[in-house]
């Protein structure tokens, strides 16, 4: 499993990328109404929801993946791990949802500008996942500089 470990800070900006666009292409067919924005939307979403459910997987693998944590990067993980969590099963949902109305062609005026302000409530979640991440990173980035020059 230290290969998932390995791989997480490379998977997990895929999901980033498109969870971050899926609202701006929700944004475009409510000003547009063109069919390619409506689809383009969903595969996004789509697309983001599985890779988030990856980054997910790999990242507890490199949480296990490190033995000595301190305090500070351990309550930086859990605040990573809840907001990385948050936005799987809430972009899960909005694609339950999504799909519904874009199979059964509900999809009103009204019903899009709210899809579009949870898109963008969703953004808000990937970000602050992120954010902790990047914290993340530097906590373990300098951990390991810091046990590295106490081996010399």
């Amino acid at each position: 499993m230290e290969f998932l470990a390995s791989v997480h800070p490379k998977v997990v900006h895929f999901p980033i990328a498109f969870l971050m666009l899926y609202p701006i292409m929700e944004l475009l067919f409510l000003f547009t109404t063109k069919d390619f924005f409506l689809k383009a939307a969903m595969l996004f979403l789509s697309i983001g929801v599985i890779g988030s459910l990856l980054a997910v997987l790999t990242g507890n693998q490199a949480y296990q993946s490190i033995i000595n944590w301190s305090n500070e990067g351990k309550e930086i993980f859990y605040a990573h791990q809840n907001y990385a969590n948050l936005t799987v099963w809430y972009f899960a949902a909005l694609l339950i949802i999504r799909y519904f109305l874009f199979i059964k062609k509900k999809l009103s005026w009204k019903l899009n500008i709210i899809i579009v302000l949870l898109a963008l409530a969703g953004g808000y979640f990937v970000y602050q996942a992120g954010a902790y991440g990047g914290k993340l990173a530097d906590q373990v980035t300098s951990s390991k500089v810091l046990n590295m020059e106490l081996e010399k």
